[in-house]
């Protein structure tokens, strides 16, 4: 089929079970330009290369065509740092990472690893002697969610409206073409400023009466940065509270599933769970929950592997692609646990590098650890397990478990 068909093809919901194969054809054609005028690049050095290059914006107001530009960004509400350049996007992104790590909150992410472990344990308690189970339901989405609320201070009795608002803004940014497009982004962009003015109301809440939660952090910090408008406060609390469990719900879940269908490495890292971080950084270059970046634009035309890339036109960087590039990775279609040379994208890399990083990997490796011994003796119930729609963050909307009946 013509390469400029790859990225409709990437994003049809037919191939969200398996996209690799139409990402080794995107590295065999090169930079390739779609019919729509954006150019998708799929190669890991080409890709690393356009991450750290100061001329590629993560602004897409920068684009020539203002059609390209999402409805988010067309004077219709905040916007998070990640849709921002610097010097705009450094100095927000410094104030929400104040108080989340090193080096002004060094012991924080490490300060939750009990926390952790016991809810992971707490959850696969309540599998009992179920005879199924849904992976998702009943382990991937409530141990991230639980976490990241506590993080920043939302009560738990409110995370059915919090999923209702995430759903709704994930649908927003479906890139696969369907009917209704625009009907979906607005009821995205409703969600997505429902959300904020719920973490507004909260913050404002904790102006008086402060808590030890990232909310209260935010709102009562004076760094040499400065304070958080409340517009920035509700795009930056929005940005955390779905990125800081959205991305980990598809890591743990794509890790069990990698795992069930290969029963030597989990049998392996069932009985060595010191083994799990290598692991987990290979579930994040084999199965990354982020498959694709589409909001990148050039400054500037620039050179990639000999295509040259106009100024302005949408640049999407595919990099579940280059996790899987023969020409950085031995055996890509490989999954080896004990990988070494393992510099993946599976948290991006440059400037806009997932500041999330360390919370996601310790919930991964400790989730494992949790639920492989619980699960063991069980299979799959359908493969593929049936997706998200979101070729953007791509992992099984369910992933239903029996308990098997041989011997």
């Amino acid at each position: 089929m013509p390469p400029d068909t790859l990225f409709q093809r990437i994003t049809d919901y037919a191939n969200r079970a398996d996209p690799y194969p139409l990402y080794a054809e995107l590295r065999e054609n090169g930079v390739t330009r779609q019919s729509d005028g954006s150019y998708l690049v799929g190669a890991y050095h080409d890709i690393a290369a356009l991450l750290h290059d100061p001329r590629i914006s993560s602004d897409s107001r920068n684009r020539t065509d203002p059609d390209t530009v999402p409805m988010i960004r067309r004077g219709n509400g905040p916007v998070a740092f990640i849709g921002l350049d610097d010097p705009e996007h450094d100095r927000l992104r410094r104030i929400a990472m104040r108080p989340f790590g090193p080096p002004h909150s060094p012991g924080r992410i490490d300060a939750l690893r009990t926390d952790i472990a016991r809810i992971s344990d707490e959850l696969v308690d309540t599998f009992g002697d179920k005879d199924v189970i849904d992976v998702v339901e009943d382990f991937a989405y409530p141990l991230p969610v639980t976490v990241i609320c506590r993080l920043l201070g939302v009560p738990h009795a409110d995370v059915p409206r919090i999923r209702g608002w995430t759903n709704e803004i994930i649908a927003s940014v479906d890139l696969t073409p369907g009917s209704d497009e625009e009907g979906r982004r607005a009821t995205g962009l409703e969600a997505r400023q429902a959300m904020g003015a719920y973490l507004g109301d909260l913050a404002d809440k904790r102006r008086d009466d402060p808590a030890d939660d990232m909310l209260s952090a935010l709102v009562h910090d004076s760094g040499p940065d400065g304070r958080l408008t409340r517009t920035e406060l509700m795009a930056t609390a929005t940005l955390l509270l779905i990125a800081g469990h959205e991305t980990t719900v598809n890591l743990i879940t794509n890790g069990v599933l990698t795992l069930l269908r290969r029963p030597a490495a989990f049998r392996q890292l069932r009985e060595n769970p010191e083994l799990m971080p290598g692991a987990v950084e290979e579930l994040l270059r084999y199965e990354p929950p982020v498959h694709l970046l589409p909001q990148r634009t050039p400054l500037a035309d620039v050179e990639v592997s000999d295509v040259t890339i106009p100024r302005g036109v949408p640049l999407i960087l595919v990099l579940a692609s280059g996790n899987r590039d023969p020409r950085r990775f031995d055996h890509p279609d490989r999954f080896d646990p004990a990988r070494q040379d393992n510099q993946h994208f599976g948290f991006g890399s440059g400037v806009h590098n997932c500041f999330g990083a360390p919370l996601a990997r310790l919930e991964a490796q400790l989730a494992l650890r949790a639920v492989l011994p619980r699960i063991e003796g069980f299979q799959l119930t359908e493969d593929p397990p049936p997706y998200r729609r979101s070729p953007i963050l791509r992992g099984p909307r369910h992933l239903r478990i029996e308990r098997a009946s041989g011997p």
